[in-house]
């Protein structure tokens, strides 16, 4: 009998080995002459040569795919046992916190996700519900997964539609909930809310107002301003220049949404001009054909428009 083990080091053994160990169970059914142990945070492999081989090297592919996705599931397992390679695949982006599939839908989206391979700033502006900010954020968390990066950054200006914090009632982080609370709605899509707490406490990921990121350089870092339309010049500017190595930064906005007394003011709108045909500097338009949301939505903005 041979034995082999398999380390699941900076693994959720939850999230690997699934709830109750379902995917651990099931992964046993597949190989009954063998036995598969989980012990902490290693899986040893007992059994004839050939099939330890054949298990670890599942086990192996399954990791790789967690790492890249974060989710397995019985059907990745026996996609992989019966064919060699996990269907649709390529077609993934990734699970969600639910084991949903998240994929880029429509053809402006997927434009979105190339230019985020290929350039390391990207704007990407649309109307509401195109996916801007929920992509932006699914970027962002795979990357951290694939450990490409270290850290997310995500910020937005807080100052909208004429209201002023101080005279908001609370401490600053009830001042500022509200205007962040689009970016926890998609962390949440996409991680669990306790793996989220993690992340935020352990100082991995950053929700803060754009105004504390000045004097900063972020290294290894995913950074993403959101609501860019309502920044000044000199916001995007400073927001920009923030930008360390081995950095990426996503930068939405919606300019038919200013809130800023005059449009003309808003550093979205200079900066697309600005950076227009810029090498590493990507700029996507999302529009009405791109909407997820609600079928009417897309009447709506094309009553608006």
């Amino acid at each position: 009998m041979v034995e082999k083990t398999i380390s699941l080091d900076k693994i959720d053994l939850v999230e690997f080995l699934g709830v109750e160990n379902k995917n651990f169970i099931y992964l046993e059914s597949i190989f009954p002459n063998s036995k598969i142990l989980s012990r902490g945070n290693k899986i040893v492999i007992k059994g004839n040569n050939t099939e330890t081989e054949k298990i670890q090297n599942l086990i192996q592919s399954l990791l790789k795919k967690y790492q890249k996705y974060g989710n397995i599931n019985e059907e990745d397992i026996e996609s992989l046992y019966k064919n060699g390679k996990i269907n649709d695949e390529k077609k993934l982006l990734f699970y969600g916190s639910k084991g949903k599939k998240i994929n880029a839908v429509s053809y402006n989206q997927i434009k979105f996700i190339d230019s985020c391979k290929s350039n390391d700033i990207v704007f990407v502006i649309g109307p509401a519900g195109t996916g801007k900010t929920f992509l932006s954020v699914v970027l962002a968390i795979k990357a951290l997964k694939e450990k490409i990066i270290e850290k997310i950054v995500i910020t937005r200006p807080v100052v909208e539609a004429g209201e002023n914090l101080g005279f908001l009632p609370g401490d600053l982080q009830d001042k500022i909930n509200p205007y962040l609370r689009p970016i926890y709605d998609s962390l949440e899509e996409i991680l669990p809310k306790k793996k989220i707490s993690q992340f935020i406490e352990n100082g991995v990921i950053e929700i803060v107002p754009l105004a504390y990121m000045r004097g900063r350089t972020l290294k290894n870092s995913y950074i993403l301003l959101d609501e860019a339309q309502n920044t000044l010049s000199s916001q995007i500017k400073m927001f920009l220049t923030r930008m360390g190595e081995n950095s990426k930064m996503i930068i939405t906005g919606d300019i038919t949404q200013i809130d800023l007394k005059s449009k003309k003011e808003s550093g979205l709108i200079d900066a697309l001009k600005r950076f227009d045909n810029t090498e590493g500097i990507g700029i996507v338009q999302l529009k009405d054909k791109d909407v997820l949301r609600h079928k009417l939505v897309k009447k709506i903005l094309a009553k608006y428009n």
